[in-house]
């Protein structure tokens, strides 16, 4: 008889009863035993989620103890042992005569656009991006996933095709290939309406005009803001996500999805060692690193300083490190600012980070009640993980610090030097690639 591993019943609170249904039949398991509690979970006390584990299933009305202890022990039959990711493929893309009009309320009744204006990709603007790559128009790129559900396989073309869309030029398209490639989509699942950027390093920088001075992260570059509206519309038409209500359930969205925050680093007028580098790869190499996560907020280096010496900043950064949810820092500084953290001895982004991390801290008892703590964080600590396993174990006024290790607290540097100016994205690194691969 096959092993089929540990007993286990997956719970979902009743909104995401449809969802949870799907994504188990997406990955082979059609009948797979799934108990509900009501909704939400999120801000009950003990003692209300306890009235939650007393009662009733809302959805199939069966005791909720009663239901886990009969599915759990009840014989599984042939049907309930369907297991394994379905590899789903993207279709190839359907050109025909049509009227631009009918052509953009066919892509976007369709749910294949940003739900703005798109330039059409006829076979004859693919074949120009394709030109941007010496790679072959069928060669599988990858596989790319919204959360956790099955990735979907996709090639060199149908990248070509949303690059189109988005108005990128041929000569970026290795760009989007190096995104496409790291399987990271940038509409995620889960409730929190998560951002992406992507930051940019290398050489590629100016042959593609891109802006890493002033107004950088604003709508200024073709480069910048077509790049990161690919991204977007690679998460829709190249992996099953941004289906509100399916694969995506950001609870208010975010405004960044439109097209992400991309980020070309001013690599010449930085004092500190670009981004790529820290990462492990060559000066001379062209690489994208990715980030994920919630928002963005801006300080500002108070009385012409902007050092990690001077209270204000001291106090802006850990307000703003207090209020975040996610698990992970990039820190945007102006040349300006990264200038002056110099001449306070924070020579290299290490140090900073190193500082950063271990005075912008938290009691223990601070940690277990934030946000993520309980449902990602605590799991994790009865599995032994570190440092959580050893931050569970400490007296509640314990200090500890706000992010898990130093390396979560990144820094690029760009901007116009207009004013001492520093931003703060509450986003983790997730992934870097090599642009000069997909050249």
């Amino acid at each position: 008889m096959e092993k089929m591993g540990v007993p286990c019943v997956p719970m979902a609170t009743q909104a995401f009863k449809d969802l949870a249904k799907s994504n188990a039949g997406k990955r082979g398991m059609p009948h797979a035993r799934i108990v509900f509690t009501p909704h939400p979970v999120w801000g009950k006390t003990p003692e209300q989620l306890m009235v939650y584990v007393e009662g009733n299933d809302p959805v199939t009305g069966k005791p909720m103890i009663k239901e886990i202890v009969d599915d759990l022990t009840t014989p599984v039959a042939e049907e309930d042992k369907k297991s394994g990711m379905a590899d789903v493929s993207v279709g190839p893309p359907v050109f025909g005569p049509e009227t631009a009009d009918n052509l953009q309320k066919y892509f976007l009744d369709n749910g294949m656009t940003d739900f703005l204006p798109i330039i059409l990709p006829t076979e004859e603007k693919v074949n120009a991006m394709l030109q941007g790559t010496s790679h072959h128009p069928d060669e599988v790129v990858g596989k790319m996933a919204a959360g956790a559900f099955a990735p979907w396989t996709f090639t060199v073309k149908q990248v070509a095709v949303n690059a189109v869309m988005a108005g990128c030029e041929p000569d970026y398209f290795p760009v989007l290939l190096a995104i496409a490639s790291s399987g990271m989509a940038a509409l995620g699942s889960s409730t929190t309406s998560f951002a992406y950027s992507a930051v940019i390093n290398g050489p590629i920088r100016d042959k593609l005009n891109m802006n890493y001075g002033l107004g950088a992260l604003s709508p200024f570059a073709q480069s910048n803001a077509t790049i990161g509206r690919s991204w977007t519309l690679m998460g829709k038409n190249l992996t099953p996500g941004g289906v509100p209500g399916d694969t995506y359930q950001g609870g208010q969205g975010n405004n960044l999805d439109y097209n992400n925050l991309v980020i070309a680093e001013d690599e010449k007028n930085s004092p500190w060692t670009p981004l790529h580098v820290q990462l492990g790869f060559k000066p001379e190499e062209n690489v994208v690193s990715l980030f994920g996560g919630p928002d963005v907020r801006q300080g500002h280096g108070a009385k012409g300083a902007g050092v990690a010496e001077n209270a204000m900043f001291d106090e802006q950064i850990s307000y703003m490190f207090h209020s975040m949810v996610g698990d992970g820092a990039l820190v945007i500084c102006d040349p300006l600012v990264a200038k002056h953290l110099v001449e306070q001895g924070y020579d290299t982004k290490e140090k900073l980070s190193d500082w950063l991390w271990k005075n912008t801290v938290r009691t223990a008892k601070e940690f277990r009640e934030s946000f993520l703590a309980y449902v990602h964080l605590y799991p994790l600590a009865l599995q032994g993980r570190e440092p959580y396993a050893a931050w569970y174990k400490l007296a509640d006024d314990t200090l500890v610090p706000f992010f898990p290790r130093v390396s979560d607290i990144n820094f690029v540097v760009c901007g116009g030097q207009a004013n001492a100016f520093f931003q703060v994205a509450n986003m983790r690194h997730g992934r870097s690639a090599s642009i000069d691969k997909w050249m």
